[in-house]
């Protein structure tokens, strides 16, 4: 992390892809300026993370297939409730905010938004996602780094860290002493092999994101018939 002092400039002036000194009131005021676009911020306990700018291709590209085996995984599983609520901020307040490329809840209690509440998930009245992920296109060393120790601060069961370049997916179960460990299969996505997702990733070399999904829902397919 950076040891920049607290902020007191505008966003563009920060250095991105760096943690920076600052409030939670700095993180506020940033969120709520009606002027800022294609601004992604998390907040770790006086650290500010600030992210400029339009996703690329690359990160797009993994970001809507990673968001479509959510739903083919729910499609295929029609006895449980998912919901998918990728890159809503999570807020508890005063202490912790982000806004993962990956959200999702497992159960009928997922958050519902009413109205005249802010539009983003409070974690002071409701329960953490079962599953965060980033895809970690420019920023794989704060996602393996800062980013986890965020998301297993707030208690979150399953991290995962989907690294564009390398073509792989790290992921993390929360473990009773509150730190992750890495693991080969899905909590969240019950009997969902880690290794699939690489494999998933690395047809991108030779296809589309849609021509990667249609493959890994065949593979779904097989993986409902193996289970008893």
């Amino acid at each position: 992390m950076t040891t920049t002092s607290s902020i007191k400039t505008a966003a563009p002036k920060l250095i991105q892809h760096q943690w920076h000194r600052a409030s939670w009131a700095d993180y506020a005021a940033l969120r709520d300026d009606p002027n800022r676009e294609h601004l992604k911020l998390a907040f770790n306990e006086g650290w500010l993370w600030v992210t400029m700018g339009a996703e690329g291709i690359s990160h797009a590209t993994v970001s809507d297939l990673f968001t479509s085996l959510l739903f083919l995984w729910a499609i295929q599983h029609p006895d449980q409730r998912f919901s998918s609520l990728g890159r809503c901020l999570l807020e508890r307040a005063e202490v912790r905010a982000s806004a993962p490329d990956l959200v999702l809840y497992v159960g009928p209690d997922y958050p519902q938004w009413q109205q005249g509440e802010p539009r983003r998930i409070n974690l002071n009245q409701t329960r953490v996602p079962d599953l965060v992920g980033e895809i970690s296109d420019t920023t794989l060393a704060s996602d393996l780094d800062e980013k986890k120790h965020l998301y297993a601060a707030l208690g979150i069961p399953e991290y995962w860290v989907v690294d564009v370049r390398g073509q792989r997916v790290f992921a993390f179960l929360l473990q009773e002493n509150g730190e992750y460990l890495a693991c080969d299969t899905s909590q969240a996505l019950a009997g969902l092999p880690i290794a699939l997702l690489d494999e998933t990733l690395q047809r991108l070399a030779q296809g589309t994101n849609t021509s990667a999904a249609a493959w890994l829902s065949q593979q779904m397919a097989t993986l409902g018939q193996e289970q008893p």
